[in-house]
């Protein structure tokens, strides 16, 4: 499974970065590395809970991150 992580800078500034594959995986940071290490951080944790209640089975998985700008 591939997952992706999207960012993009906030009216206020910040940077808002998520895992579309993951509802709620979402996470803001002071620059979009920060934003995107909280999302990745986020979708692991929510992959590790969906493991360990037996949700779904172990798998490949992939995170992708955007091309630096």
């Amino acid at each position: 499974m591939k997952f992706n992580i999207e960012c993009e800078r906030e009216a206020d500034g910040r940077w808002l970065a998520e895992v579309p594959e993951l509802p709620g995986a979402m996470a803001y940071g002071a620059t979009a590395d920060e934003a995107m290490a909280r999302a990745e951080a986020l979708a692991l944790r929510a992959l590790a809970e969906q493991l360990e209640s037996g949700e779904v089975r172990p798998l490949a998985i992939s995170i992708s991150l955007p091309a630096a700008a």
